[in-house]
């Protein structure tokens, strides 16, 4: 259980530009996790720029998995990125990236079995990464879109900074289609693969919900170097100011692409609830309830749609 305050101004630089979001926010949680951070993503000059930047702080309690076990963790750090893309067209940009996060991991209790080796190497890391990005964005809008597609493409390069002789790369694709289905209904699909090299942290590997937004699962439950997976969305607006989704999503982890389905396919659905916040502008305030093949339930509670 916790509690996260937010807030966001929404605005168009020009009318042929992406909706520009400046926010901040906080959370605290009941586990001892908390954190903070500020956002600005710009676009203008009809998309010809956009810029997307961060920088947050956070004391994070949770577990990563080794087989079954499941080991508590506490990751302390602070995170800032930038990215800058230039639109060759209205719809269609390339950019650069850069990432600098100062994190410090420590086991929050012992477990009989130890801490595995492979996640020792990365409590204590200055990482800096720089990048590639690249968009094709086809949607009608920006913040709910009802029909089109986005194309989002992503390659990095880690480096450690402490003096530690340490580097890794890591890429992912993104592809999400929206079609619409009579006046207020929108199926929303998305398929997602995601590629690391070995000497990646366990923490920046390709994740179940954190590389692909996937719900179902926490995100630091399927972490590893190669990652794919599936996800449907149904969304019908019920009146001006409510909505709902129902959503089912099927995914897998392993060590490369040849032996994704060892560990098997790892599937949830659920339904959702949304409230619109804004008259000008389709924010909706998200609640959603899903169920796993396990048999766990989560909860999801943010701003937006989920891809």
């Amino acid at each position: 259980a916790g509690l996260a305050l937010g807030a966001g101004y929404l605005f168009k630089s020009d009318e042929a530009s992406k909706t520009s979001v400046l926010g901040i926010g906080g959370f605290k949680s009941d586990n001892g996790s908390f954190g903070y951070g500020l956002s600005a993503n710009l676009a203008w000059n009809s998309n010809r720029w956009i810029l997307s930047s961060f920088f947050g702080k956070a004391d994070l309690q949770y577990d990563v998995y080794a087989g079954p076990l499941a080991i508590p963790l506490r990751q302390q750090g602070t995170l800032a990125r930038a990215s800058l893309a230039y639109g060759v067209t209205s719809k269609l940009s390339f950019g650069a990236k850069i990432r600098y996060l100062d994190t410090t991991i420590t086991p929050t209790i012992f477990t009989g079995a130890g801490i595995p080796g492979g996640y020792l190497a990365d409590f204590d890391l200055k990482l800096l990464t720089i990048g590639f990005i690249a968009d094709w964005d086809l949607r009608d809008d920006t913040i709910y879109p009802t029909s089109g597609l986005l194309l989002n493409v992503e390659a990095v390069h880690g480096i450690a900074l402490d003096g530690i002789d340490r580097s890794y790369s890591k890429g992912f694709i993104n592809f999400s289609h929206y079609l619409a289905l009579g006046e207020s209904g929108v199926l929303a699909t998305r398929i997602s693969t995601c590629a690391a090299t070995e000497d990646t942290p366990f923490f920046d590997q390709c994740s179940l919900g954190g590389t692909d937004a996937m719900r179902g699962f926490s995100s630091t439950q399927f972490l590893d170097l190669r990652t794919a997976s599936l996800q449907i969305e149904y969304r019908r607006q019920l009146s001006k100011r409510i909505g709902g989704v129902a959503f089912a999503g099927a995914g897998a982890a392993g060590t490369n692409i040849n032996t994704l389905d060892q560990g098997g396919i790892h599937s949830a659905a659920g339904l959702g609830l949304r409230l619109r916040l804004s008259k000008k502008f389709p924010v909706d305030f998200s609640i959603d309830g899903s169920i796993n093949n396990d048999g766990e339930k989560l909860l999801y509670v943010y701003v937006g749609q989920r891809f």
